[in-house]
C-alpha cells in the first residue's frame, strides 16, 4: 500500500484522535510541561502557538522530549519566515489563523497546514493555497449550525472548529460533521502559565468523555 502524503496523514490523524490541543502561555517552562502532560494524558496532537513566550524553544524541547512520532505542531503561523522557523524547531505541521503566506510556504517545506478560514470564500482560498484541512475560526460565531451549512457546498473538506470549544461544543461539532476540534483555554486553562497539571488532566478526561459520546 502506498504511503500517505503528509496532508493525508494529518487528516487521518485528526479523524482518528478528534482533538487538537492548543497551548499558549507566558511561561515557557510551564508551556513545555503542559505539552508533555497533554501527550502523557493521551492527547496526541498538540499545537504550540507562536504567541507563547519562547515558543520555538518550547517546540524544540518538546520534540526532543517526545520523539519524532509526536503530533507536535506550531500555531499562529503568519509568515513564510514563521513557517521556516517552526519547521526548523521540529514542528510536523502548521496551523494558521487565516489564509496567510505560511500556507503555501508549508507546502514548499513539506509540512501540512491546518489553515484558518471562516467564510466560503476563505475556505476556497485555503484549499487553493494547499491547506490539508480547514480550521473553522472563530467557530463560536456560527456554531454547529454554521458548520452544517458550510459542509453542504464543501462535503469533502476536513473542518476543525476552533474558538470557544468546550466539551459540549466539541461533541456537537463532531455530530455536525467536523473531523476534529481544536481546544485552547477550555482544555489547557492556565496550565501553560504555571497552573495545575492535575486539573489539566481532569479537563482532558472531560473532553475524552464528550468526544467518545459523539457519533
Amino acid at each position: 500500500m502506498a504511503e500517505l502524503d503528509p496532508a493525508a496523514r494529518l487528516r487521518e490523524r485528526l479523524a482518528a484522535r478528534r482533538l487538537l490541543a492548543i497551548v499558549r502561555g507566558k511561561d515557557a517552562g510551564a508551556a513545555l510541561r503542559t505539552v508533555v502532560a497533554l501527550v502523557e494524558a493521551g492527547v496526541e496532537l498538540v499545537e504550540v502557538s507562536l504567541v507563547t513566550t519562547g515558543a520555538l524553544k518550547v517546540i524544540r524541547d518538546a520534540r526532543a522530549a517526545l520523539g519524532d512520532a509526536a503530533g507536535l505542531g506550531a500555531g499562529t503561523v503568519l509568515t513564510a519566515a514563521d513557517a521556516r522557523a517552526s519547521a526548523d524547531a521540529g514542528a510536523s505541521y502548521l496551523v494558521t489563523p487565516a489564509v496567510t503566506e505560511a500556507v503555501a510556504e508549508g507546502g514548499r517545506l513539506g509540512l501540512p497546514v491546518l489553515a484558518g478560514a471562516f467564510t466560503p470564500t476563505e475556505v476556497v482560498a485555503a484549499l487553493g493555497a494547499g491547506a490539508a484541512a480547514v480550521k473553522l475560526f472563530p467557530a463560536f460565531l456560527g456554531g454547529e449550525a454554521y458548520l452544517r451549512a458550510l459542509r453542504d457546498p464543501f462535503p469533502g473538506v476536513a473542518f476543525v472548529p476552533v474558538g470557544g470549544v468546550g466539551p459540549a461544543e466539541a461533541a456537537a461539532y463532531l455530530r455536525a460533521g467536523a473531523v476534529a476540534v481544536g481546544a485552547g483555554s477550555p482544555l489547557v486553562g492556565d496550565a501553560a502559565d504555571g497552573g495545575s497539571l492535575a486539573a489539566l488532566t481532569g479537563r482532558v478526561r472531560a473532553f475524552e468523555a464528550a468526544l467518545g459520546g459523539a457519533s
